[in-house]
């Protein structure tokens, strides 16, 4: 593979990357008040040797650029923290105090990145803060930027609808999706050359405490423009690119530009392998294309909220340009191949990048991959489904595991055909049939042992990091089970932020359906503060297995249990608090909410992934 990669000798992202270095935290280790370790950047000083067998070069290559920690010059006046979690903070320095961009995933590094700030550039309040986009490694930390009792005054900017995406992709799906960013990611896997050596965004995901407070200020228009302490910034919305609600901006003043995570220096996710909304690659082309254009001539600098910065006004327009041609070439592609009658794995076997792209460090797929994405873009346009009528009604994995088993002629014929794939070269088949008998006979040690190697040895030479770490991760749970601690993404510091209507609609989807088929109940909640809910009267009605939830000024029936409370009230409710520790005003029958809570499932955060 490694053939294929651009020149080693170009070093021109290391000295970008070492550009404006002002100083490091020492060590670069963060930990929680009650001295749990929730980032170790010093873990990843292995990577200052020559790369392995265990590691693909590029994937090296890409860890070496991002384990550089601490804080830098992006152009003066405004400088990054770099390498002390998943994402860049960002500090714009204002007439009073500092804008801070993307507060990193938790509170803890957020502070930290802060405090190092500081260190080296005096004590200045924090006079605003920006989330670029709706993913939490830009908005996890906003507590360590701003804590309690310091926000007053302070404008939070943010793309329109943020608020809706962030709570829908981290709170609604959000159990099964960091179970599977656990694999993503790593977690629970040795940093080390055969382990963990990063995730190609940046190195890892810090595992402090998640935060959020919501936005003041909405950005609703391309051109909008704001000042923040002085500070001009012309923004550029950029909806349906990496994230749903996602902007570039400019600060005209500074001749810098933002560009968020829509280009950063490798290819990035169409579709994540934690799961996600299928990104649109053609409208991320776009709007890549739009920036060029929008901004041209008005810039000598381009960061974003994660990797390095690019200098030069000529050298970013040529960087976005090719970014833009990733995305527009990987998307008309497989439109084109999808519309010739191939399927998604057909397509990702097929497509390949036009040599220019190929050579270009930026554009290699150490996060994202052209095989994944190509199958997320055909995902996008035709489903799940291939359109083959053998694969619309398969067996579910366990079934078709017995089967396939049964065909090899039993679980150690099936084992000794799968070992001799490997040995053949084919680990992809030899996965592929291991993976059928552990899901036909999840006690056997052997086949589990045979798989866990095979997965080693597709981490080993992947390119991408999450391929690796999703390889490397099935291995270990293989060989020792579930380990590992997850982002505790449902506590209080997120819930707070959630509007009540979030906060229904987070009950609603964990309600057991077949249990509640005929459950009957309504229950209003008349809530006493806001904005925009004070004097509100929200109606929860359990019907047919599925709570429903509307607003309702003059209702026609009464309902069987009213409640009048404040949001913080209600949120104690799904904390376990009862009513009348709460002092909760009651009407009807206080029996109904029992009846309504006891249909709502706690799922299991650590389900099982390659065993069933």
């Amino acid at each position: 593979m490694s053939d294929s990669l651009p020149s080693f000798e170009d070093t021109t992202d290391f000295a970008d990357a070492d550009r404006g270095f002002l100083g490091a935290l020492v060590p670069g280790v963060v930990k929680a008040d009650d001295g749990r370790v929730v980032w170790d950047n010093d873990a990843y000083a292995f990577l200052d040797a020559e790369c392995p067998d265990t590691a693909h070069p590029g994937l090296w290559r890409q860890g070496q650029l991002n384990a550089r920690q601490g804080l830098y010059e992006v152009t003066e006046g405004i400088y990054q923290v770099r390498g002390l979690d998943l994402s860049n903070m960002t500090l714009v320095e204002g007439e009073r105090g500092v804008i801070v961009i993307d507060p990193l995933i938790c509170v803890e590094t957020a502070a930290a990145g802060l405090a190092l700030y500081r260190e080296h550039r005096g004590e200045r309040p924090v006079t605003g803060v920006i989330y670029t986009h709706s993913h939490a490694d830009h908005f996890g930390g906003v507590r360590g930027v701003l804590p309690h009792g310091t926000e007053a005054g302070v404008p939070v900017l943010a793309p329109v609808g943020f608020l809706e995406h962030a709570i829908s992709e981290n709170v609604y799906a959000g159990n099964a999706m960091t179970r599977r960013a656990s694999y993503m990611y790593g977690v629970g896997l040795p940093t080390a050359p055969d382990g963990q050596i990063g995730v190609g965004l940046g190195q890892n995901t810090s595992t402090g405490t998640i935060s959020l407070i919501p936005p003041t200020l909405d950005v609703t228009a391309t051109g909008q423009e704001e000042t923040v302490d002085g500070v001009r910034i012309v923004f550029q919305l950029t909806p349906g690119t990496e994230a749903p609600a996602e902007m570039n901006f400019l600060f005209p003043d500074h001749r810098a530009l933002c560009l968020a995570e829509n280009a950063t220096h490798n290819m990035h996710n169409v579709l994540t392998l934690r799961g996600a909304v299928v990104r649109d690659a053609r409208i991320w082309a776009r709007y890549l294309d739009e920036a060029v254009e929008y901004f041209h001539g008005r810039y000598d600098v381009g960061f974003a909220s994660h990797h390095w910065p690019t200098w030069g006004h000529d050298a970013v327009v040529r960087f976005l340009e090719e970014q833009r041609d990733l995305y527009a070439y990987l998307h008309d592609q497989t439109v084109r191949l999808l519309n010739e009658g191939h399927t998604g794995v057909e397509i990702a076997e097929r497509i390949e990048l036009p040599p220019a792209l190929a050579k270009a460090w930026h554009a290699r797929g150490y996060y994202g991959s052209l095989s994944h994405n190509a199958k997320a873009v055909y995902q996008r346009y035709l489903g799940w489904y291939d359109g083959n009528p053998a694969h619309l009604w398969e067996h579910p994995p366990v079934e078709l595991g017995r089967r396939y088993v049964e065909v090899a002629g039993g679980p150690a014929e099936a084992v000794a055909k799968a070992r001799g794939y490997a040995e053949d070269g084919d680990p992809r088949f030899a996965a592929t049939l291991l993976n059928h008998v552990v899901f036909a006979d999840p006690e056997n040690e052997e086949a589990k042992r045979a798989l866990a190697r095979v997965y080693e040895e597709l981490g080993y030479g992947a390119e991408n990091a999450t391929w690796r770490n999703f390889y490397l991760r099935g291995a270990q749970e293989l060989r020792e089970g579930v380990t590992g601690d997850m982002v505790d993404m449902t506590n209080p510091e997120m819930s707070v932020a959630l509007t009540v209507p979030m906060l229904i609609d987070s009950i609603a989807v964990a309600i057991d359906g077949p249990r509640a088929w005929d459950e009957d109940l309504t229950i209003d909640l008349i809530l006493t503060d806001g904005p925009p809910e004070e004097g509100e009267r929200r109606r929860l009605t359990l019907r047919n297995g599925v709570l429903t939830h509307r607003v309702v000024d003059e209702p026609r029936t009464p309902a069987g249990l009213g409640l009048t409370l404040a949001k913080v009230q209600l949120l104690g409710l799904l904390a376990g608090r009862d009513l009348q520790e709460l002092g909760i005003g009651v009407e009807g029958d206080p029996a109904l909410l029992a009846r309504l809570f006891s249909y709502v499932t706690k799922p299991d955060a650590q389900f099982p992934i390659v065993t069933p």
